[in-house]
């Protein structure tokens, strides 16, 4: 028989809380040295400036630390299972912010067929009939090469969801100028000359990297360099 015994979500908070912030996780983000766990927004914050684990302190690398922090899918659900209506509350949070800014929300916006099909300058990163984000917000990029060991792309204009990461992103150079998508880790994407974790969306890059910049995002592409 199996016995069952309530818990006080008080008692859990240690785990399911960021150590920066001192809130709830949010985008938990997770560094692959140590394993601690922080909000996405605080961690890379903090890693502008140091390049240490702010739990620990362990060093997580000299140069290019946001290489080494990963999202952590599993716990977010845990903490959106655990917090009654987290997660709707941050979704009236991400409402209000563009309310206020007398902006229309992204993901409430229907797409067109030509906002899904593009015409012959710009290419979608997926086939309308399998497109599976096309209410979400949307981001128009283009890739560079920016290295004579690398093919260009021919068609540079991409169209993709602003929750595709930079992972994605380099899948897809990897297919087209690789002939291999099992290839990816060959590739570095930069942005202003920085390289770009691996984990971070295209939505949190616009934000960070390019949000006084006009459109399109413009992402440089280049062999791996292990430093």
């Amino acid at each position: 028989m199996i016995m069952e015994r309530k818990i006080k979500l008080k008692t859990l908070n240690s785990h399911i809380t960021c150590k920066i912030c001192r809130g709830y996780l949010i985008d938990a983000t997770t560094v692959t040295e140590c394993l601690h766990t922080f909000c996405k927004t605080c961690l890379v914050k903090h890693l502008e400036e140091n390049n240490t684990c702010p739990t620990c302190s362990i060093v997580i690398h000299q140069s290019h630390a946001l290489q080494y922090i990963s999202f952590d899918r599993t716990m977010q659900d845990i903490v959106y299972k655990l917090v009654p209506d987290l997660q709707k509350d941050e979704t009236n949070r991400e409402k209000e912010f563009y309310r206020q800014r007398g902006l229309p929300y992204p993901k409430d916006i229907p797409l067109t067929n030509g906002d899904v099909n593009g015409d012959d300058n710009h290419a979608d990163a997926s086939h309308a009939e399998n497109d599976y984000h096309r209410q979400d917000e949307q981001v128009n990029l283009c890739l560079e090469c920016i290295s004579s060991n690398l093919k260009s792309l021919k068609r540079r204009f991409i169209r993709c969801s602003a929750q595709a990461t930079i992972s994605h992103l380099k899948k897809f150079v990897a297919k087209k100028v690789l002939d291999g998508i099992d290839k990816y880790r060959d590739i570095d994407i930069l942005c202003n000359d920085e390289l770009l974790g691996k984990d971070h969306t295209l939505k949190f890059v616009y934000v960070t990297r390019w949000r006084f910049q006009n459109p399109p995002l413009i992402l440089q592409y280049r062999p791996r360099i292990d430093i």
